[in-house]
């Protein structure tokens, strides 16, 4: 499987934006997925994840309330729509993909996408 995030940009504190993580391969809906980000000189967090299905959502208490994650697995593409975003959501935004790997464990997904950077200005 691989995967390409894209959809990140500069966007005003309370602005919104939508990323997109494409996906090759036929097998894409049977991986749970998950996005991560990391910020300079920080480690790699988890922001949220969405089972294979669809029918499972997790999130971090950091964007709870604010981003929504989806999928659409007619087009092999999982979504991470980001309201409200803050100054503390900048960071580089990974995807990432694996069977059974569905929560924040980043060490349990098999399958990562190259980054889309997010910068939030106040």
């Amino acid at each position: 499987v691989q995967l390409q995030a894209s959809g990140g940009g500069l966007v005003q504190a309370g602005g919104s934006l939508r990323l997109s993580c494409a996906a090759s391969g036929r097998t894409f809906s049977s991986y749970d997925t998950g996005w991560f980000r990391q910020a300079p000189g920080k480690e790699r967090e988890f922001v949220a994840a969405i089972s294979w299905s669809g029918g499972s959502t997790y999130y971090a208490d950091s964007v709870k309330g604010r981003f929504t994650i989806s999928r659409d697995n007619a087009k092999n593409t999982v979504y991470l729509q980001m309201n409200s975003l803050k100054p503390e959501d900048t960071a580089v935004y990974y995807c990432a993909a694996g069977r059974s790997s569905f929560g924040s464990k980043w060490y349990r997904y098999n399958y990562w996408g190259q980054g889309t950077e997010v910068t939030v200005s106040s």
